[in-house]
């Protein structure tokens, strides 16, 4: 329990239904809908697109999203909602041209969104209510506007130079980010979904939409056409994961990077993180050191599923031992080689559960702060740019090529006890993710963190020769961590945001959401 005399915030409990986002509308347009009679997915496709607008530096409809759901008595299922690089990607041309990575603000980091396909399978199959209904109050908040949150206003700011040509237009003020509280209108984005609400996907993936899109990418040097925007389609799979402390981590496969989280927990199980502080320099330490191996094998490895041929490798047991091996306890190795997206970026991710227990954790983004930085110049539909993940190593797994997916860092995650969901959870932050999934798991299962105190406790991460510190660490525990070896850098803005649900056995839903953003858990 939390000590009341100090500034927190309180789980959240509720027995009907409960969402967790990083926006408060967002969180009660969630509930609201599921009080209209809507389903967990309704929900959740409603407060991810909403989200579009009350964070529009961190996703959009120009972006992509990830998906883990259980609908009641089922298995757990994935959904792919992650878009391909244009049929003319060619990795040899931009090395001809001198690049030696993917220009992350150009028309070749821009792959064809994913996310509208995504949504609009998942409500026509799983949701209830119809497009319709869902969408009609982001349509409506498109409209009217959103008064910019505060964490949201020190985002804009810091990544406004991002935007370019028409999107200044529509995303700053004056050539200036918003104020806390100053309303931000998305006409154009609310055009856009009342053509999604009456017609569907094609309404977004050909015609005119598609046509903006296409139009300005291409005055811009992008190879995109037509057919690869009609051709985009979500992929359903199942989970990958594995086991800490009892508790069974399910994730997302490739191209996202759950299969790191997972061999990231396994290689933590071979430490007994129970017997250290949580906050003090050892266990810091052996994280920092399990995520280096962790990564460096997500950057050899992972990519398009098509081409992630080592996945096996990466889950079993015996990897994860081998690598555990390698760790000093008293001194710090080098970093892992570097991959082209390393640094650490910006998402939204959210978690629903109804009254039937149907559970949908959901992860939505544009990438970098404002993606691409390039917005559509009819409908302002800034694009994301999920390309900057290809690396142009000739020959890797993830060397961009046409027709294929990125690696990404964006993952999903829930957790299961008995074959049963026991918790969808996220944590943002980019290439955190992973690590952030580690520190989550630990700090239920190692130090009996109630879930609000395992979220709101201070991270660390282990990022490009750095160990990245936030300010909840002390002076005693930073010192020990540069004795160990570590470069420590105290970071300007928190090591991302998360949310979780917890279905408690007694029937009660426990919700969690990080105060390192704007939002809450919600339930009724």
């Amino acid at each position: 329990m939390r000590d009341f005399h100090l500034p927190g915030r309180s789980r959240t409990l509720a027995v009907e239904g409960m969402c967790a986002t990083s926006h408060p509308l967002a969180a009660q347009t969630a509930i609201d809908i599921l009080r209209r009679g809507g389903n967990a997915m309704d929900a959740a496709i409603g407060a991810a697109v909403l989200l579009g607008v009350c964070e529009p530096h961190m996703t959009g409809i120009g972006g992509d999203c990830f998906v883990l759901y259980s609908q009641p008595g089922g298995a757990v299922q994935a959904l792919n909602g992650s878009g391909r690089a244009p049929a003319a990607a060619d990795a040899a041309a931009l090395r001809a041209a001198g690049e030696t990575a993917v220009p992350a603000h150009g028309p070749h980091s821009v792959t064809v969104p994913g996310a509208v396909d995504a949504f609009c399978h998942l409500a026509n199959n799983v949701g209830k209510l119809g497009l319709d209904a869902i969408l009609a109050p982001a349509i409506h908040y498109a409209d009217a506007g959103v008064p910019v949150a505060p964490r949201v206003a020190f985002d804009w700011a810091t990544c406004a130079a991002t935007l370019q040509g028409g999107a200044r237009q529509s995303h700053l003020f004056d050539g200036r980010a918003p104020l806390v509280g100053q309303l931000f209108r998305a006409p154009g984005l609310a055009d856009v979904l009342r053509r999604i609400a009456k017609h569907g996907r094609d309404a977004f993936y050909r015609g005119e939409v598609a046509e903006d899109m296409i139009a300005t990418l291409r005055a811009l040097g992008g190879t995109h056409t037509a057919d690869d925007f009609a051709a985009t389609a979500c992929t359903r799979s199942g989970p990958i994961g594995g086991c800490y402390k009892g508790a069974e981590l399910l994730e997302h496969p490739p191209n996202g990077q759950g299969a790191t989280a997972t061999l990231l927990m396994n290689i933590l199980s071979h430490f007994d993180i129970a017997a250290m502080a949580p906050l003090g320099a050892p266990r810091a330490h052996i994280e920092a050191e399990a995520s280096k191996l962790a990564y460096d094998a997500r950057n050899r490895f992972l990519a398009d599923p098509d081409h992630t041929a080592r996945l096996a490798h990466m889950l079993a047991p015996e990897t994860a031992a081998r690598l555990a091996a390698l760790i000093d306890p008293r001194r710090a190795m080098p970093a892992a080689a570097p991959l082209t997206e390393a640094v650490h970026r910006d998402t939204v991710y959210l978690c629903v559960v109804d009254r039937d227990r149907m559970a949908v954790s959901l992860i939505y983004s544009l990438y970098h702060g404002f993606g691409s930085g390039i917005a559509s110049e009819k409908f302002g539909i800034l694009m994301q740019n999920r390309g900057a993940g290809f690396t142009l190593e000739k020959g890797h797994p993830n060397e961009l090529a046409g027709s294929k997916r990125p690696m990404h860092t964006i993952i999903p995650a829930m957790l299961a006890q008995d074959g049963c969901v026991r918790m969808p959870f996220g944590v943002m932050g980019g290439a955190y993710q992973p690590t952030g999934h580690a520190r989550f798991v630990s700090n239920l299962c190692d130090f009996g963190m109630d879930l609000q105190t395992a979220i709101d406790a201070p991270r660390c991460f282990a990022d490009e020769g750095r160990l990245n510190i936030e300010r909840g660490y002390d002076d005693t525990t930073r010192r020990a961590l540069a004795d160990l070896g570590h470069d420590i850098a105290i970071v300007e803005k928190p090591l991302g945001g998360a949310q979780a649900i917890d279905i408690r056995e007694d029937g009660v839903l426990e919700g969690a959401s990080d105060p390192r953003k704007d939002g809450c858990a919600l339930g009724y």
